[in-house]
């Protein structure tokens, strides 16, 4: 019977541990992953939902994105924004998936009782896009709608001074804690972290003592060492377009 070799990259039928071994090295280089078969979903956050034994298939993005999509309709069944960290495990014989997110405080699980296929593809643009928005979309959006930074903002103005810089957006959250934003208007790394830290330090020195600075990053997706310089620095991430 003659052997034949699988492509590294795309396995039909793979066992739990072959298709853990594939993701983990598309979620390592960044690739997009996908995963088609029969599985159970669950999500808990900021409510608990569960989607019984089905056939669906799972895409998981290089920006932390995640969609569970069935047969019907063009919305997944469920799904995690750019921003979140993604995980795979093999336990009693099923894969589970995982992707995580911490502000809020959201997980989706999708447990495979089998695997029919599982793939990463190195996806690259060749051209950039050309967004229509621009960082003043983006901060109109949020002066127009401030929940959607998070419910209880309030901005107080836009470009404040600091030693550091001009601050996008100042604000106050729900409690009364001063709020540093800065907008981003396309995918970024750790320099646009680096940048928010800085305000956040330049207005915790000319503010009391005792002041609270959050810092939030507001921008369509962040890099993976990006996301981890902000939970490093107790920054926050909100995914948003212009």
């Amino acid at each position: 019977m003659t052997t034949v070799e699988r492509d590294p990259q795309s396995l039909s039928d793979p066992t739990p541990d072959e298709a853990r071994s594939l993701i983990e090295r598309g979620l390592d280089a960044d690739a997009l992953v996908t995963v088609f078969g029969r599985c159970t979903v669950e999500y808990e956050g900021r409510a608990a939902s569960t989607l019984g034994p089905g056939d669906r298939h799972v895409m998981l993005k290089p920006d932390g994105a995640a969609l569970v999509h069935t047969d019907e309709g063009q919305q997944p069944v469920n799904w995690q924004p750019p921003g979140c960290e993604h995980a795979v495990d093999v336990a009693d014989g099923e894969l589970i998936v995982e992707s995580d997110r911490e502000s809020p405080d959201e997980h989706l699980f999708v447990t495979f009782e089998r695997v029919a296929h599982a793939a990463a593809f190195d996806v690259v643009d060749p051209e950039d896009l050309a967004l229509t928005g621009t960082e003043e979309d983006l901060r109109q959006r949020i002066l127009d709608e401030p929940a959607l930074v998070e419910p209880g903002f309030a901005p107080l103005s836009t470009e404040r001074g600091t030693p550091a810089g001009a601050v996008d957006i100042y604000g106050e959250d729900a409690d009364g804690r001063t709020v540093v934003v800065e907008l981003k208007r396309r995918r970024v790394g750790p320099d646009a972290v680096g940048q928010l830290g800085r305000y956040v330090d330049a207005l915790e020195r000319d503010l009391h003592d005792d002041a609270e600075v959050r810092g939030i990053l507001v921008a369509p997706s962040v890099t993976d060492r990006a996301r981890d310089l902000l939970a490093e620095r107790g920054l926050e991430f909100v995914s948003l377009e212009p």
